[in-house]
């Protein structure tokens, strides 16, 4: 489905991602493991066009992405949930879910159905602003956020980072639901091997801006863990 041919990526003259080609199935959860500093976040940032520069071939189905500007390659189903988040904190919770809308192909500005099923605080609060919110609840902002770009894949960079354990558990069962329910094709930037190695059907793991192994998840070995995550 997404097919990356020999990517490089640079921020400015640094060279962040070396000759990385991947393949991301439809309907599949990758998850991009591998230790802080590794591209990770820069790897998804070049799926959108959030980098100073690219070299090589990104392909979604047949269309070359690889020199599309941002909101082209949202349009064409790719949504983002960065690391932090980013919601807008002075602006409602329902602003901040439709701002993600105007990445649909179809024009329509609503809250997906979706949102109200996975998310019924959010749908029960939607006049409070999202800066309010704790950090659980402005990553299922984020989440919805995306999904109100009708998306085909979504990505989620670090997801239960500096989330409350409370919350955690139900932001792993939603990236499962959105995988195995809805069909929604998942890249999974992901500390946690446990919760990878449960959610995901396949990996990627990096190393220096280079992806040094991918496969099947089962092939995720405990050696590999230890390799190229321990500290």
């Amino acid at each position: 489905m997404l097919v990356l041919n020999h990517v490089d990526s640079f921020y400015d003259r640094s060279h962040i991602l070396h000759d990385v080609s991947l393949d991301i199935p439809e309907g599949k959860v990758t998850a991009v493991l591998g230790r802080n500093g590794t591209g990770k976040t820069t790897l998804l940032k070049t799926l959108m066009g959030l980098t100073d520069r690219m070299n090589g071939e990104i392909r979604l189905g047949e269309a070359d992405l690889g020199n599309q500007p941002t909101f082209r390659r949202a349009r064409a189903g790719i949504a983002y949930v960065p690391q932090g988040r980013e919601i807008i904190p002075d602006f409602t919770i329902r602003d901040n879910i439709l701002m993600g809308s105007f990445a649909r192909s179809d024009g329509k500005r609503e809250i997906p159905k979706l949102v109200s099923e996975l998310f019924p605080y959010l749908m029960n609060n939607l006049d409070r602003n999202g800066g309010v919110l704790s950090g659980g609840q402005q990553q299922q902002l984020a989440i919805a956020r995306a999904l109100a770009a009708d998306p085909k894949i979504i990505l989620l960079d670090e997801p239960n980072e500096g989330i409350q354990p409370s919350i955690v558990e139900e932001i792993e069962t939603v990236i499962m639901r959105l995988n195995r329910e809805v069909g929604l094709t998942v890249v999974l930037v992901e500390q946690n091997v446990s919760f990878a190695r449960q959610a995901a059907h396949r990996f990627a793991m990096m190393e220096k801006g280079r992806v040094v192994a991918a496969g099947e998840i089962g092939n995720l070995t405990d050696e590999m863990v230890h390799r190229h995550m321990a500290v």
